[in-house]
C-alpha cells in the first residue's frame, strides 16, 4: 500500500472530491453516472450522507450506511465541505488509528475505516469526473492506494449485478499501465474511459 499518514491522504481525498463537485454545472444535475442507480445530484447527495456516516464510525458509533442518497441542497460543495470538516474533526479525536473497532465483519484498525473512506472518495469522484467530462487533474496516489486498500478489502460476494443486490459489477479489464483512476474503476467493475 501507498506509505502515506492516513489523515494527510483523507485529507488530499476529501479536497479533491470538493474540486470536482464544485465544477459541476446545475445544467449537469441529471447526467447519468457510472454508478448506474444515480444521477449526479444523487451521487453527490450520497457523498455528503456517506461522510456523515463514517464521522459517526470515526466517533465510534455504529450507524448503518445510508439506504438512499439525500438532496444535497443548494451548495454541493458547501454540504460536502461541513460534512468532510466533520469527518476529519472526529477523526482527529479518535487517537490511536491502530486501535482495532468491531465493524460487523470483524475487528479491524480504525486506518482501515480511514483507508474505505479515501477509496469511496477516489471511486465517486472519478464517476462524477467521468459523468460530467470534467477535465481533472486527479491525484494518481489516492487512486493507487485505493485501487491497492480494494484489491484486500473487496470480497467476491460483494461482486454482481445491481437486480442481486450487489454494490459492485465484475471487474473489469484494462492496460495494467492504464491511468490509476481508470484501473481502480475497472477494478470496482465500472467502463473506463
Amino acid at each position: 500500500m501507498v506509505a502515506t499518514e492516513p489523515l494527510a491522504l483523507l485529507d488530499r481525498a476529501l479536497d479533491q472530491t470538493e474540486r470536482v463537485i464544485a465544477g459541476i454545472r446545475p445544467d449537469q444535475a441529471h447526467l447519468p453516472t457510472p454508478c448506474s442507480s444515480w444521477d449526479v445530484r444523487a451521487l453527490v447527495g450520497h457523498l455528503v450522507d456517506v461522510l456523515g456516516t463514517f464521522a459517526a464510525r470515526a466517533r465510534g458509533e455504529s450507524p448503518g450506511m445510508p439506504a438512499s442518497a439525500a438532496d444535497p441542497g443548494d451548495d454541493w460543495p458547501g454540504a460536502f465541505r461541513a460534512r468532510a470538516d466533520e469527518l476529519l474533526a472526529a477523526w482527529q479525536a479518535a487517537g490511536d488509528l491502530d486501535r482495532k473497532v468491531d465493524l460487523g465483519i470483524g475487528e479491524l484498525p480504525l486506518r482501515f475505516v480511514i483507508d474505505q473512506q479515501v477509496t469511496e472518495c477516489a471511486a465517486h469522484t472519478w464517476d462524477l469526473v467521468t459523468a460530467t467530462g470534467q477535465r481533472a487533474d486527479l491525484d494518481p496516489e489516492i487512486a493507487e492506494h485505493a485501487l491497492d486498500w480494494a484489491r484486500g478489502a473487496l470480497q467476491p460476494a460483494f461482486r454482481g449485478t445491481e437486480a442481486e443486490g450487489k454494490a459492485f459489477g465484475p471487474e473489469v479489464q484494462v492496460p495494467a499501465d492504464a491511468p490509476a483512476y481508470d484501473r481502480l474503476a475497472a477494478f470496482f467493475g465500472r467502463q473506463a474511459g
